[in-house]
């Protein structure tokens, strides 16, 4: 991934996982309950890749 399409794929995950932490804690239902997890290891993912882009530079 080129970093515009990382910071466009972390907009979308960070908005996604702040939907469901909102109906979490509305004390909704949610169908994945698992999902909030595996969206905070994807956004610390790329986070990562990103950091260690900007220390090579």
């Amino acid at each position: 991934m080129n970093p515009e399409q990382r910071q466009q794929k972390l907009e979308e995950l960070k908005t996604e996982l702040s939907k469901i932490k909102t109906l979490i804690n509305a004390g909704g239902s949610v169908e994945n309950p698992g999902r909030a997890k595996a969206l905070r290891k994807t956004i610390a993912r790329i986070e990562t890749v990103t950091n260690e882009e900007a220390s090579k530079q």
